[in-house]
């Protein structure tokens, strides 16, 4: 696979015809959707204010409640590999399109029906055991989401706007986040937290149908994306589905690939789903306070994502890249100590500091990542590789600091994780080749040329 990593020559072939603006947009609207529909449920799980309802009502008189609610978050992740391992090489061999609409309609059935679960008190030892079940079930559906969200927008973005463009999957995270948190705020300050406690806290996790209907429908008026329609007219459709190709041909990329989602999902999940209960329980900032927090940067995140996608199609991915690696290794300690100083502001800057990095890396994995491989395995390999690195690294980075935090006192576990995830990335974002501007259509060509000369 080193051969691909090449920047492609002038004599290899030009990009493909472009696709006309609308569809291209349409085809963004409809993968972001998605992004959106996943992080919706993890803004609502990991609140303040769900986190601890879900200890009450489903683990009650637990002095371990909170640990468990986080890992109920935790252990859809177990299975998210699973899942990119099979829907990552199903959406190569079958389309992107059909799986990616088995993938939106599974993850919001599941989040509605944590909304409709009976609790503890109702059922008893079933009832987390139906909320783990279900966890387990999203988690497989989720590994097959991300990669191929990304691939279908990098497939259909032109070369020279593919920055732009893919920085949106990233709004689309960051949207349905805060709309997850943005709702529980609304419904605790509307219902009380009595009522919260007794039937308001199901009220966010039922919206989750509707939305994932709404994605279901923009993707089903699209079509497959043009490079990979292309790549069915050359060859026909596979044979078989090419799980032990990608894995055998294109393992030196999907270890670089795991190596930077170390750090882009570690960094994610403990700023998206770690820092609401770090904030409430051992910084002592109310449920609502800290949520108000977090949308507020994550607004400001989503204001800098798309200016960012669109500067790394001028001055490539590998800057932004770099920027945030350094700044995580230098700046996460003196970031988390600010957030324990004791005042709302310093609290405010520390998180916003950490946010600004994330969203360096936030703004060009939707166009870096996708161009790391050839179209025949790109679903695939992007989705094995991104979920084993999430699955061991990122949807477990709250349950860890959480337990090394109680485990040894110390409160600044989130930095030191932070500038571990950054030290292991550095290298891998250094040896990425830059793909700023080289079109996929090239991309095919030069893995082409290499598996012709092998």
């Amino acid at each position: 696979m080193s051969e691909v990593a090449k920047k492609p020559t002038d004599s290899q072939p030009a990009e493909r015809a472009p696709v006309p603006p609308s569809m291209v947009r349409k085809a963004v609207v409809a993968s972001a959707m998605g992004n959106a529909m996943e992080w919706f449920d993890y803004g609502v799980f990991t609140s303040g204010t769900i986190t601890g309802v879900i200890g009450r009502v489903f683990f009650p008189g637990d002095s371990n409640a909170v640990l468990k609610s986080l890992a109920l978050v935790a252990v859809g992740f177990i299975v998210r590999p699973f899942g990119g391992a099979f829907f990552g090489p199903l959406g190569d061999k079958i389309g992107r399109k059909k799986v990616l609409a088995v993938t939106i309609l599974t993850m919001s059935m599941c989040t509605f029906l944590v909304g409709v679960l009976p609790t503890y008190a109702a059922i008893g030892l079933a009832a987390p055991i139906i909320l783990l079940a279900l966890r387990l079930i999203q988690g497989f559906s989720t590994g097959g989401e991300y990669g191929g969200a990304a691939t279908f927008i990098a497939e259909y973005a032109p070369t020279k706007r593919r920055g732009f463009y893919g920085s949106f999957l990233e709004v689309g995270t960051l949207t349905g986040y805060v709309l997850g948190n943005s709702l529980v705020l609304i419904v605790s300050l509307s219902v009380g937290s009595s009522a919260m406690d007794s039937w308001g806290w199901r009220i966010p996790f039922l919206l989750a149908l509707p939305m994932g209907l709404i994605g279901l429908y923009l993707r089903e008026r699209l079509d497959d994306p043009p490079a990979f329609r292309a790549l069915v007219e050359k060859d026909g459709e596979p044979d078989k589905i090419p799980l032990l190709e990608t894995l055998h041909g294109y393992w030196p990329m999907i270890l670089n690939l795991v190596g930077i989602v170390i750090l882009l999902n570690v960094a994610d999940y403990m700023l998206l789903t770690t820092m609401p209960s770090y904030f409430t329980e051992h910084l002592k900032i109310s449920d609502n306070t800290a949520t108000v927090i977090i949308i507020a940067v994550e607004l400001g995140q989503m204001a800098l994502l798309v200016p960012l996608g669109a500067l790394s199609d001028r001055i490539g991915r590998k800057p932004l890249l770099k920027a945030s690696a350094i700044g995580y290794l230098v700046l996460s300690y003196p970031a988390i100590r600010l957030m324990q100083a004791g005042h709302l502001y310093t609290l405010v800057i520390g998180f916003a500091v950490v946010a600004f990095l994330l969203a360096l890396i936030l703004a060009v994995i939707g166009s870096t990542f996708p161009a790391m491989f050839p179209t025949h395995v790109r679903y695939g390999a992007f989705a094995i590789g991104y979920n084993v690195s999430t699955s061991v690294f990122g949807g477990t980075a709250g349950v860890v600091t959480e337990f090394l935090i109680n485990h040894t006192g110390d409160k600044n576990w989130p930095a030191y994780y932070l500038m571990i995830a950054a030290a292991i990335a550095v290298v891998p974002i250094w040896m990425l080749p830059e793909t700023a501007g080289v079109p996929i259509a090239k991309i095919d060509a030069e893995d082409e040329a290499a598996l012709q000369a092998a």
